[in-house]
């Protein structure tokens, strides 16, 4: 059944002729008549009649009215609910990524849109790569940031930035006297360490490896500014993203160097909402400028 018979229906309800139904319809009568016998048709029932006045419902006709205005109702609520998702006048971004990404390369690229796009909201998570992996793999997620290399199949991945890590001390570490120090001058340090298992800290602790140093982890956090301030007042040194570095002491240390690639990641066929697209696109326009 078509929504078109439908309004054809009220049509003729509200103006009481056929004529004036189908004039403000734009259609000629004949027009107007084969769909409100189409309708009847599929009914199954009359539902409407010819008076001296003009044309009467039958109470059929009268049920499909009420009915058929609340379902014409909902769809115009309808499409006009996806039209302000596709103005990005509506809609939410489900994202995530690491403690690097959650707090130094989203914030900016929300920022900027939401001044132009105020109604869209966000629902962003902050977790280890792997586990942001899996949140796009089960589409709890619409995209993520994550390290290279990713572990799922399914993935798209694309390139967003390379990331450099570096070493900060606190403001009274007898490093911070020293214009750089050697990759073997960190032997026996007191580290304070990224969460176990995640990309981050794996990428650290080979390059110590190969480095041919070992260091003593004296305690595991996710968040950078967690780090910071265990470093500030523990007195300990820490591997942490350039990009969360800043006003930090950081440390040159020759013979040791940490990168990593930081991408962005959507399930594999699965297509982006407008929102969840267009802040896709913002990142990646970001990385590329």
């Amino acid at each position: 059944m078509s929504l078109v018979l439908i309004r054809s229906l009220v049509a003729v309800s509200e103006h009481g002729a056929i004529g004036e139904a189908a004039l403000a319809l734009g259609l000629s009568q004949p027009a107007l008549s084969r769909r409100i016998k189409i309708l009847e048709d599929e009914m199954g029932a009359p539902l409407v009649e010819r008076s001296g006045r003009g044309i009467v419902l039958t109470e059929m006709g009268r049920l499909v009215v009420r009915e058929g205005r609340v379902l014409i109702e909902k769809y115009d609520a309808l499409k006009e609910d996806v039209a302000r998702h596709l103005r990005l006048d509506a809609g939410i971004v489900r994202m995530g990524g690491g403690a690097t990404a959650v707090s130094h390369v989203l914030p900016p690229v929300i920022a900027k849109f939401r001044r132009s796009h105020p109604m869209v909201r966000f629902d962003v998570r902050e977790a280890g790569s792997r586990e942001i992996e899996i949140m796009v793999h089960s589409e709890v997620l619409d995209f993520g940031v994550v390290t290279l290399p990713t572990s799922q199949t399914d993935l798209s991945v694309e390139p967003l930035l390379t990331d450099r890590i570096v070493l900060i001390a606190g403001r009274f570490h007898p490093f911070v006297k020293c214009k750089q120090i050697a990759a073997t001058d960190l032997e026996g340090q007191n580290i304070v360490g990224f969460e176990a298992g995640s990309a981050i800290r794996h990428l650290i602790d080979s390059a110590l490896r190969s480095a041919g140093v070992s260091v003593n982890v004296v305690m595991e956090l996710r968040s950078i500014s967690a780090i910071r301030r265990m470093v500030e007042t523990t007195g300990s040194l820490a591997f942490v993203s350039e990009l969360g570095a800043k006003g930090a002491s950081v440390l040159s240390v020759t013979g040791f160097k940490v990168d990593r690639q930081l991408a962005l990641i959507k399930k594999r066929d699965r297509p982006l909402s407008p929102a969840a697209h267009a802040v896709w696109d913002h990142l990646l326009q970001g990385a590329a400028s």
